[in-house]
């Protein structure tokens, strides 16, 4: 009895407790929670990439409806940020960023704030940037915003061509400039329409393509060609939340 004893005594009193400091505690869970390869210079590029196409669709769409001019005029905040963030060594990299997504915010304030009830407008809209970072590209300059405008206007070309493709454009219009109260109505009757063996394939097959475009450039070095895979492939992420808003309708 008396050996138990002393054997459930030795446990108890080689028992310590941890002196590991809570910063210790954090840091350890940091770098177990955020691999190396996520905390690279590109990776943040294709994160922040990402962030500019999905979340500003929940912001800037309620916006643009009710106070396009408002958000028209952030076009400008957006662009002498960037350019303010450009002129700095330690921030160039972000403020090209943040230049590119600013093209893409201007054409997205034009085309919903005023244009939106004309499908047909939309690609020619969003393409306004175009000419703007050919001209950058030919002289080395915004290397990075550039790559993610050209991103962003190649997932928007997708899109538009699956809607194309799936003779979606009429309930486009219809959805623009009913009450609100009757937008659930035509959301499902889309969601009726795209549930075919024959629009299946066709959205498989522009996945595949947005998938393919935008997982390729990621075996690249540079900075700019994760910005572009970040942009395309959150076109991926906005369509299947609008699909799957449509579907809960």
């Amino acid at each position: 009895m008396l050996r138990t004893v002393n054997n459930l005594r030795n446990p108890l009193s080689s028992f310590s407790p941890s002196t590991e400091s809570p910063s210790a505690k954090t840091a350890a869970l940091a770098s177990i929670t955020l691999p190396p390869r996520m905390l690279t210079r590109k990776a943040k590029v294709f994160w922040a990439a990402v962030f500019l196409v999905v979340v500003p669709v929940f912001f800037q769409a309620p916006l643009v409806r009710s106070l396009p001019w408002l958000s028209l005029a952030l076009t400008g905040t957006w662009l002498l940020a960037g350019v303010s963030l450009t002129s700095r060594a330690t921030t160039q990299l972000w403020g090209d960023l943040l230049t590119g997504f600013t093209w893409t915010w201007l054409a997205g304030s034009l085309y919903w704030g005023w244009l939106r009830a004309e499908p047909l407008w939309h690609l020619p809209i969003e393409a306004l940037g175009f000419p703007l970072v050919l001209v950058l590209l030919s002289r080395g300059q915004g290397r990075i915003g550039s790559y993610f405008f050209l991103g962003s206007l190649f997932g928007t070309a997708a899109t538009d061509l699956y809607i194309y493709w799936t003779a979606l454009l009429p309930m486009w219009r219809q959805v623009m400039i009913v009450d609100p109260e009757w937008v659930p109505v035509l959301l499902r009757e889309a969601a009726t329409t795209l549930q075919t063996a024959v629009n299946f394939s066709r959205a498989l097959l522009i996945a595949i393509a947005l998938l393919t475009v935008g997982l390729l450039p990621l075996q690249s070095q540079q900075p700019c060609w994760w910005a572009f895979s970040g942009a395309v492939l959150s076109t991926l992420i906005v369509d299947l939340l609008f699909l799957t808003s449509a579907l809960c309708f």
